[in-house]
């Protein structure tokens, strides 16, 4: 901005991180039950979600069990998000194509990606590349995303149509959009960001 002969710089608008958007997108659109099988990625979005008093949040042990949390929700009145990393995809196809797709349950599932971008593990990367021939077969509707200008308003839309048509999708959040995990040259972990004290799922 130009004032007289003098240039004053405007401060640019904060942009949100990936993870606050997706929790008011969820809120927004009255989905207020999260079950999860924890995972390092999906953990700002996790703290955050348990911190909000506005959800009810909690962790299971597989991601079948979660996915069948938030199947009897629905027939019970409430809407409710899994949120699962890639391997775990792994476990859900029977409960997609037994439970979910043919009850026509929109459930809203996301799904963090490993198995590409440096991946280091081979189940990983299997998963990966099934996960989306599989989700094609059962006609389930997923979208992978990897701008962080395309997410509110990808999963805004996806959900509303979820429930207007009664029917799941899944949102699988490329490391493009999210970071990732971060490995070291000799296949170790490695953090991107200072880690909260939360127990997590790390794979092989």
């Amino acid at each position: 901005m130009h004032v007289g002969s003098i240039v004053l710089e405007t401060a640019k608008p904060a942009i949100a991180p990936w993870y606050e958007i997706v929790q008011h997108t969820l809120k927004h659109n009255d989905v207020r039950l999260v079950t999860y099988v924890p995972d390092k990625v999906f953990i700002p979005l996790i703290e955050n979600l348990h911190a909000d008093p506005d959800f009810l949040t909690f962790a299971t042990a597989r991601e079948e069990e979660a996915l069948g949390i938030v199947a009897g929700a629905w027939m019970g009145g409430r809407r409710g998000a899994v949120l699962m990393q890639t391997s775990g995809f792994g476990t859900i196809p029977n409960v997609l194509a037994s439970l979910v797709v043919p009850y026509q349950v929109p459930a809203i599932i996301f799904v963090s990606e490993r198995g590409t971008l440096r991946e280091f593990n081979l189940g990983q990367a299997l998963v990966c590349r099934t996960m989306r021939p599989v989700l094609e077969s059962l006609a389930v509707e997923s979208h992978t995303i990897t701008r962080h200008d395309e997410l509110e308003f990808i999963v805004d839309r996806s959900i509303k149509q979820a429930v207007a048509t009664q029917a799941a999708v899944v949102f699988i959040l490329s490391p493009l959009l999210t970071g990732g995990k971060m490995f070291e040259a000799s296949g170790g972990l490695s953090e991107a960001k200072p880690t909260i004290d939360l127990a997590v799922r790390l794979g092989p």
